[in-house]
């Protein structure tokens, strides 16, 4: 405020010039605020925008259909992506870029590893932490769901994870990164049934982006102990 009566002052504003950028600058602070909050409450791992991404360290991801993934036409669609390939190839880090990304667009987000996930819906009765979790997971407009199938589930987590998509499904967009295509995701869920009602309900509209081990940036750009030259006995 003092610095607005300063600046008002020193070019002359009319009360109408003062009061426009007066409510001009709070609306702008309300927005980085709730940006801010929903930054939070998103839980993302770090802070990775899709303009780090190096789309030269890899062949499966086109500037093109990063910039159309930026759009976010298939988030107004409730279109799912599903994120494959082997660790190291940026799948995390598509995942978190297009989640700050629809944050920005105002949308809200949450990000949970599969592990999180399950411990939070087996706790959900019983801790409010939980509680607000889940709430903010079902009242989001995108769900990020890191490293499916990580883990293989017994018969009560297949059901919890199952009647969450089932609950986001037609609701809200969901992006699963994953090392496991589809078609093994069956034994790790342990349940035939369930996990064709699961796959019914992602696949149903759903984009495939699919990484190879070629496109590990972490592989390309690992540091050795050992010098340029082998080391000889």
């Amino acid at each position: 405020m003092p610095s607005l009566i300063q600046q008002a002052e020193s070019e002359d504003w009319t009360y109408r010039a003062f009061l426009n950028n007066l409510t001009e600058y709070e609306l702008k602070r309300r927005d980085e605020k709730l940006i801010e909050r929903r930054l939070k409450w998103a839980a993302f791992p770090f802070y990775k925008t899709l303009d780090s991404f190096n789309v030269d360290e890899q062949q499966s991801l086109s500037r093109k259909q990063i910039k159309q993934l930026k759009e976010f036409t298939w988030l107004d669609q409730l279109y799912n992506l599903i994120i494959l390939g082997p660790s190291g190839v940026g799948k995390t880090h598509i995942a978190t870029g297009l989640g700050i990304e629809a944050i920005n667009h105002g949308y809200k987000v949450s990000f949970i590893t599969m592990g999180q996930l399950i411990h939070t819906l087996k706790t959900e009765e019983v801790t409010r932490k939980s509680q607000t979790r889940m709430k903010r997971i079902r009242e989001s407009n995108l769900v990020i769901i890191d490293d499916l199938m990580f883990m293989a589930m017994d018969t009560r987590e297949a059901n919890l994870f199952f009647h969450l998509i089932n609950e986001l499904y037609d609701k809200s967009s969901v992006i699963l990164t994953s090392n496991k295509g589809p078609s093994e995701w069956g034994e790790l869920l342990g349940d035939p049934g369930i996990t064709t009602a699961i796959l019914d309900r992602i696949l149903h509209r759903a984009e495939v982006i699919n990484f190879s081990q070629d496109d590990s940036y972490r592989m390309k750009h690992r540091s050795s102990i050992f010098m340029e030259k082998s080391v000889q006995s």
